[in-house]
C-alpha cells in the first residue's frame, strides 16, 4: 500500500498550519482513565506532529492548546492542565529542531510560572528558523479582535492628547475612518508576526471552528477527522496535506483565472501556499 508520505507533493507543503487538539478527554474515557491521562497523551502528539512538521517544510505550525472560553472548566482540571503545560515546555526539543517558540492569547490570565516559562522560551528561541510553533494559549478570537479593537482606540485617544500641528493631515487629529484597512486590523492582532493559516486541521469528529483564529482562517482550507489528537500522527497529518493539495485555492477568483496565474512563479514563497498551482 502507498503511504500518504508518498503521494505529497513536498513543493506545495503548507506554509502554515494550525491544528484544533480535540479528542483528549474522550480518548481517556474511552480507556476507563480520568481526562488528565488523555491530556498527558495529548502532549505525546504535539510533540510528534511538531518533528514531522519540521521533516515536511512547514514555516509555521499553531495548536489551539486552551481557550478563554476553558477557564470555565472545573478548577481541577484547570490547574492540571497549567501544570501540564508548565511541565512540558521543554527547552530541548524547541532547539533540538531549531524551532522558534512563541505564544499568542491572555498572558495575564495564567499564572506567574507558566508567564515566566513562556517568556524564557520565546527569547531563548528567537533566533531559531526551520519553523516557528505558536502556542494558543487562554486565547479566542473574539477576545483578540476585542483587544485590537481597544489598541487601535487607545491610539486615538494618545495621538488627540498630543499637539494638533503634528496630525494635520488627520481630520480628527487621530485616526481616519480611511486609515482603518484589513491590513491595519491585522498589524493590531497578536497574530501580526505570521502569515495566515494555510491548512486548519481539527481532531476529534467536531465540526465546528470553536472561536479559533476566525479572523485569520478566512481562506483557509478546513479538514475535519474523527481521530482523536492522542492518535494523531505522521500519516494523520500527511493525509490532511494531500486532501489540502488536491482542493484548488481561489481567493474568490474564478477556476480559469487561477489556472491561468499556475503559469506565473510566485515572488514570494513567505506569503503562504501559492494560489498559482494547479491543485490549489
Amino acid at each position: 500500500m502507498t503511504k500518504m508520505t508518498d503521494q505529497i507533493d513536498m513543493s506545495r507543503v503548507p506554509n502554515h498550519i494550525a491544528i484544533i487538539m480535540d479528542g483528549n478527554g474522550r480518548w481517556a474515557n474511552q480507556r476507563g482513565k480520568e481526562r488528565s491521562y488523555g491530556h498527558q497523551a495529548g502532549v505525546e502528539a504535539v510533540r510528534r506532529i511538531t518533528t514531522a512538521c519540521v521533516n515536511l517544510g512547514v514555516k509555521y505550525l499553531t495548536l489551539y492548546t486552551f481557550s478563554t472560553e476553558n477557564w470555565n472548566r472545573p478548577i481541577d482540571e484547570v490547574t492540571a492542565l497549567m501544570g501540564l503545560i508548565l511541565t512540558s515546555l521543554e527547552e530541548e526539543i524547541f532547539m533540538k529542531n531549531n524551532v522558534r517558540f512563541q505564544m499568542i492569547g491572555d498572558r495575564k490570565r495564567l499564572p506567574d510560572e507558566v508567564q515566566e516559562k513562556i517568556l524564557e522560551l520565546e527569547e531563548h528561541t528567537a533566533q531559531n528558523d526551520s519553523m516557528t510553533f505558536v502556542i494558543a494559549l487562554s486565547y479566542s478570537s473574539r477576545w483578540e479582535i476585542t483587544e485590537a479593537v481597544k489598541k487601535i482606540v487607545s491610539e486615538v485617544h494618545d495621538m488627540e492628547e498630543l499637539p494638533q500641528n503634528i496630525f494635520k493631515r488627520m481630520k480628527t487629529g487621530g485616526i481616519r475612518a480611511e486609515d482603518i484597512t484589513e491590513e491595519f486590523i491585522s498589524q493590531h492582532l497578536q497574530t501580526n508576526f505570521m502569515p495566515d493559516p494555510d491548512l486548519l486541521i481539527r481532531t476529534g469528529g467536531e465540526l465546528r471552528i470553536s472561536n479559533y483564529l476566525l479572523w485569520q482562517i478566512a481562506y483557509s482550507e478546513l479538514y475535519f477527522c474523527d481521530t482523536f489528537w492522542p492518535d494523531f500522527d505522521e500519516e494523520c497529518l500527511r493525509k490532511a496535506i494531500v486532501n489540502y493539495q488536491g482542493r484548488q485555492r481561489r481567493f474568490g477568483k474564478t477556476e480559469a483565472q487561477v489556472e491561468e496565474e499556475c503559469l506565473t512563479p510566485s515572488p514570494n514563497p513567505e506569503q503562504g501556499s501559492p494560489t498559482h498551482s494547479p491543485s490549489l
